[in-house]
């Protein structure tokens, strides 16, 4: 399960970084959790559609964002996703919690340092 859960992880941040709408819908589980890093908790997304519209802003609003995984450990159907994200003028640098189910990412909860 392990190479199939980074296959998964691999494709999500590919089509992340390229702003693929269209390549996210094929890796994003119908019933996806995504959870953003914003304060205090994080903004929930629940759902396939409701997880490609946070995509989608987020494209609009950062097109020139790029998230570079730094280290990728996988446990089963787990994965802990060390990242940096680079923008215009700044950085910053995070963690995705994130779970697998059918090769797609059925959950992906975001934590930022800083």
């Amino acid at each position: 399960m392990s190479d199939e859960t980074r296959e998964a992880i691999q494709r999500f941040h590919d089509a992340l970084n390229s702003h693929d709408i269209d390549a996210l819908t094929l890796v994003v589980h119908e019933e996806c959790v995504f959870e953003t890093t914003n304060p205090p908790d994080g903004t929930r997304h629940i759902g396939r559609a409701a997880v490609l519209s946070a995509c989608q802003e987020f494209f609009v609003q950062s097109p020139e964002a790029r998230f570079t995984m730094e280290e990728v450990t996988t446990f089963e159907d787990r994965a802990f996703v060390l990242w940096r994200y680079d923008w215009a003028d700044g950085h910053v640098r995070g963690v995705d919690v994130m779970r697998v189910r059918d090769g797609k990412v059925v959950e992906t909860f975001a934590y930022v340092k800083g």
